[in-house]
């Protein structure tokens, strides 16, 4: 077999593997994926993506084209979030990705609190945020050593502004607030929680890793950005509606200083001189590259152009769902993104389960996000719904995906939700069902148990790694105590890729 043969065998197996993965275009995936439905824009990304890619963001000194480019990312970006004004001048950098762009967030804000007072520089600080706050807050807590203080919300999934302050004290060393909340598109009172932040001398940063790039053009809504007097930092993907491939992100600090204490450097070793603004060292910059060239060719009226498109299919939505009995959307979403829940208001035969409805709607060919309820520490319950991301590409599909949502409707209208009774059973025989939901005093199984419990619940990884339907599974998971739940989730991904 010729080299060329052999080549195109690998790209030919790639794209039977590619054949098996949630449709990436064309508006069936209503979670993970950001289409904008401009052919134009994918071309543009993967010539500039090639272009770049046998760069190294490591060194900018080496490769000033990447220092180019996030020049240009980031004053574009803190246009956007108003963050070019003498008084709230923001600078940042350029991430791979969402989670990255939190983690820095937090790790600064702890280092700043810790090098406030000689004091505190064993202590162990709060970080104090919605519920409903990207479970990546709770990564940085435990990566970085702080105390994960979730607020509870309402069961619209809205926080109180009120009870967020009452939790600002001088041992927390951030507040965090989003814009919007990505498991039911509420926007948190930024303006309020900011400002009793800068009263207390607090950190506080907005999550806009979701909505950055989109609420900045989105009608009616109230300042969250750098307009408001204690907004510290901002993370804003760019790979969401920034329409760039994953992953690429920015996160802008109020100040040089507070954006420089986010940096690593050290000469105290007997190589090059490492400067690390992000957690990664070696970085590609294709995503940046890609990044770059869109933003150059969209500006704020393509920009403008694409959200508005999101906003009438948005609005939409809810107006259909509203229509669909049994069904009801949570909350009062700001942005493009749509929880669908169960309406208490009817009585259970005529509910339609999200779940459920999910999992229907996936055998007509969408693809919509299951997300668990959650008790709370005080006792209120979110409940578990379906999430929608509205993607301007989602206009274009609107007639055909209402229809799927109503059908599905009525498919599985009065249907209860699985309720695991068999799995529970076992689990509590084999001494993991007991104990809090919140976790304490419960025994973890360890990868053999895991493995054992979910083929009893009906999971085989050689069928793609999840069963057809979730709505069992994310039953189960939201039974168990939470430590129990994520071990057989991290089993479960883990034999998804294991040889």
């Amino acid at each position: 077999m010729s080299a060329d043969d052999r080549s195109a065998e690998i790209l030919d197996r790639l794209r039977r593997l590619r054949a098996r993965d949630a449709p990436t275009h064309g508006g069936r995936t209503l979670a993970y994926v950001y289409d904008s439905g401009v052919a134009e824009l994918d071309e543009l990304a993967a010539r500039a993506a090639e272009i770049a890619r046998p760069l190294n963001g490591l060194d900018p000194t080496a490769f000033p084209s990447i220092a180019a480019m996030e020049r240009d990312l980031i004053a574009f970006a803190r246009r956007a979030l108003h963050g070019d004004s003498r008084r709230a001048r923001a600078f940042g950098s350029v991430t791979s990705g969402g989670t990255e762009s939190c983690l820095l967030a937090v790790k600064t804000a702890r280092d700043l609190w810790r090098a406030a007072d000689p004091l505190r520089a064993r202590s162990r600080p709060r970080l104090v945020a919605p519920v409903t706050a990207h479970a990546a807050f709770q990564k940085a807590a435990r990566l970085f050593d702080l105390e994960w203080d979730p607020v509870p919300c309402a069961a619209d999934g809205t926080v109180s502004a009120d009870e967020m302050i009452r939790r600002l004290s001088a041992d927390v060393a951030l507040v965090v607030v989003s814009a919007p909340a990505y498991p039911s598109g509420a926007l948190d009172p930024v303006g309020r929680v900011a400002a009793a932040a800068a009263d207390r001398g607090i950190s506080c940063h907005v999550d806009a890793c979701f909505g950055g790039l989109v609420l900045p053009w989105w009608p009616g809504l109230p300042a969250w950005d750098f307009r408001v007097r204690g907004v510290t930092s901002i993370s804003a993907d760019l790979h969401k509606f920034g329409y760039a491939p994953k992953g690429v992100s920015v996160l802008l600090h109020r100040g040089r200083a507070r954006h420089r204490a986010q940096f690593f450097a050290t000469t105290r070793w007997p190589g090059y001189p490492v400067v690390n603004p992000t957690l990664l060292g070696s970085r590609s910059a294709s995503p940046t590259a890609a990044a770059w060239a869109i933003a150059q060719r969209l500006g704020d009226r393509g920009y403008a152009e694409l959200t508005a498109r999101c906003v009438r299919a948005t609005r939409s939505i809810v107006a259909a769902a509203d229509r669909i009995e049994g069904l009801a959307v949570q909350g009062r979403p700001a942005g493009p993104a749509v929880a669908l829940i169960a309406d208490p208001a009817v009585p259970a035969a005529a509910r339609v389960d999200p779940h459920l409805l999910a999992d229907e709607v996936a055998r007509l060919e969408f693809r919509i996000q299951h997300q668990p309820g959650l008790v709370q520490s005080n006792g209120v319950r979110l409940p578990h719904s379906a999430h929608l991301t509205i993607t301007p590409v989602t206009e274009r599909t609107l007639p055909e995906l209402l229809d799927v949502l109503a059908r599905a409707a009525d498919a599985v209208r009065g249907r209860p939700r699985p309720e695991p009774r068999a799995e529970l059973a076992a689990l509590r025989m084999l001494g993991y069902g007991s104990g809090s939901r919140s976790g304490s005093r419960v025994r973890v199984p360890g990868p053999r148990a895991a493995w054992r419990i979910l083929r009893a619940a009906g999971v085989r990884v050689d069928a793609g790694g999840l069963p057809e339907r979730l709505a069992p599974l994310m039953a189960l998971a939201e039974r168990l105590p939470a430590p129990v739940a994520e071990a057989l989730l991290t089993e479960l991904l883990a034999r998804v890729s294991e040889p």
